[in-house]
């Protein structure tokens, strides 16, 4: 067996960022586009695909289930087959690092006449699942998870699923799509209501394919039916994106422009919170209405930051944005306030702890609480940190170093891959000073 790699990032402090230039696409964007074009009737073409290991898992899902789908360099084309046209799998479906993918999809092979099992890497395989199996249930699914809740997930296919009414525990936009998604099978609507807004992606773009969807406030309300292929453009990621625009607001000098953004009202959280902390942030040339996802360039300035409590309502749809919040935070002036985030200690690590104790290692001083912590700013001094394979913790901490008193390593960057291939030439491009060190474990 051959021995596995592991990637650790050494940053180096830097002055004075500038430059143009575009992230890769929206991963949310991307998933969705290739699970609504599988199972769509006819071809979707989709440009400004998120090339990434965590997408391609979802590809690779789906042609283990017969679908056609073509790759080249930033595209894809998806040959639909239909609601009812994947075809059992002979091997259990493998997600990886996916959340995204694994849950979104059980909405889907809820609705199949066959059996499945979902399975991932060891990460995936500890986070919850019951989330999406007990409502599923509501529906009719024959689904099943472990006593702890965690995958494997196995389902038992020919069951017909019906349309409910359900108040979603937690905000949680996975969630939310897998029900709209096995809504498409079942035989009256489904109306999900969230106690608060969470990304609208698969509701702004299943109208594309033919679905009906309304939304009003918190609630949203699918009708059945079958859909039909079209063409997706994916706008560049805004989580992504959010590594350098903290790292435009803590770098004196720094003037940097981030193009062909998305900026969906329920994404953009991220901009609101770093202005209200006084970073300099505008957007330009927006494009994009209701009923589209909206694109504009966001230019990035430094100006000194200021310590703020995060503002609830806004911690749901900034909930991947975080960690880089956080970096920002190490460098404001005073103390800053995050609760109501329980969420982060669910993701790919428990990023409350993975943040705390890196931040701590460097020197600033962290209290955490269930829900969240406080940051109080000032210097940040470097050192070594563990991002524990967590690929949105790894880049926090490489944007960390920029002003740091010394270096700063982080370990264990491989799954960077997951979200942001090319992550380190791009920050480099810009004028950061990042290195990569391999090796055997």
């Amino acid at each position: 067996m051959l021995p596995s790699k592991r990637i650790d990032y050494i940053s180096m402090p830097v002055t004075g960022l500038s430059g143009r230039t575009q992230v890769p696409g929206d991963k949310s964007i991307s998933h969705r586009a290739i699970i609504f074009g599988a199972i769509a009737e006819g071809v979707t073409h989709i440009t400004g695909f998120l090339d990434s290991a965590d997408t391609i898992a979802t590809a690779n899902v789906f042609r283990e289930m017969g679908v056609r789908i073509d790759r080249n360099v930033d595209s894809m084309t998806v040959h639909g087959v239909g609601l009812r046209g994947l075809k059992p799998s002979s091997a259990p479906l493998y997600f990886g690092n996916s959340g995204t993918s694994v849950r979104l999809l059980s909405g889907v092979l809820a609705g199949q006449r066959f059996n499945s099992e979902l399975i991932g890497d060891e990460s995936l395989m500890q986070r919850p699942m019951r989330r999406v199996v007990l409502p599923l249930k509501e529906m009719g699914a024959n689904i099943d998870c472990t006593d702890m809740g965690t995958l494997p997930m196995r389902i038992t296919g020919g069951n017909q699923l019906h349309g409910i009414t359900y108040k979603t525990p937690v905000a949680s936009a996975q969630l939310k799509s897998c029900l709209l998604l096995a809504g498409l099978y079942a035989n009256s609507a489904t109306t999900i209501i969230e106690p608060a807004v969470t990304r609208d992606h698969t509701e702004r773009m299943l109208p594309g394919f033919g679905c009906k969807v309304s939304t009003i406030d918190h609630t949203v309300v699918l009708q059945p039916g079958a859909l039909s292929g079209t063409r997706v453009n994916v706008p560049g990621d805004i989580s992504s994106a959010t590594f350098f625009m903290v790292a435009a607001s803590i770098c004196p000098g720094a003037d940097i422009v981030l193009e062909n953004i998305g900026i969906n009202p329920t994404r953009h959280a991220v901009i609101e919170i770093l202005q209200r902390m006084g970073a300099d942030i505008r957007v330009e040339n927006l494009t994009g209405n209701q009923n589209v996802e909206p694109v504009a360039n966001i230019q990035v300035k430094y100006r000194p930051l200021s310590a703020i409590i995060i503002p609830s309502h806004l911690v749901p749809i900034a909930i991947d944005e975080i960690p880089a919040l956080l970096i920002a935070a190490a460098y404001a002036q005073g103390t800053t306030i995050l609760r109501d985030a329980a969420e982060l200690r669910v993701k790919e690590s428990d990023r409350i702890d993975a943040m705390a104790e890196g931040l701590t290692r460097l020197g600033v001083s962290v209290v955490t609480r269930p829900d969240g912590m406080e940051v109080t700013g000032g210097s940040i001094q470097g050192g070594t940190v563990n991002s524990f394979g967590d690929h949105r913790i790894a880049m926090a901490f490489a944007v960390s170093a920029i002003g740091a008193h010394a270096p700063v390593k982080v370990q264990d960057c491989i799954n960077v891959n997951t979200s942001f291939p090319g992550f380190v030439e791009l920050a480099n491009s810009l004028g950061m000073n990042i290195a990569t060190e391999q090796s055997d474990v």
